[in-house]
């Protein structure tokens, strides 16, 4: 498996693990939509530019859900009633058509 391969598998397992604790009555259909995307697009060519910028959007979209994410709110103290949250201007952008 190549390091690129490993990369892409980890960040998929990240973005799962960060949609499975994201506070949302849709959790579970986000999840879902997470797999079937990937799922579509395992035969995509490492070198696409559509696949990098599809890449792009799955951090980006890490980054959203992880702002979410309770530990990390709390700098590992989830009894901690500080969290801090930090907004962009154009968080999602448009994905490749």
């Amino acid at each position: 498996m190549s390091s690129q391969s490993r990369e892409l598998l980890h960040l998929y397992r990240r973005l799962l693990r960060s949609c499975a604790t994201y506070p949302s009555k849709n959790r579970l259909g986000m999840y879902k939509a997470i797999q079937e995307e990937w799922r579509d697009d395992r035969t995509l060519g490492p070198d696409d530019p559509k696949t990098q910028k599809k890449i792009q959007v799955a951090y980006k979209g890490l980054e959203q859900l992880q702002m979410y994410d309770t530990m990390k709110l709390s700098k590992g103290n989830p009894e901690s009633p500080n969290w801090e949250v930090t907004l962009e201007q154009n968080p999602m952008p448009k994905p490749p058509e």
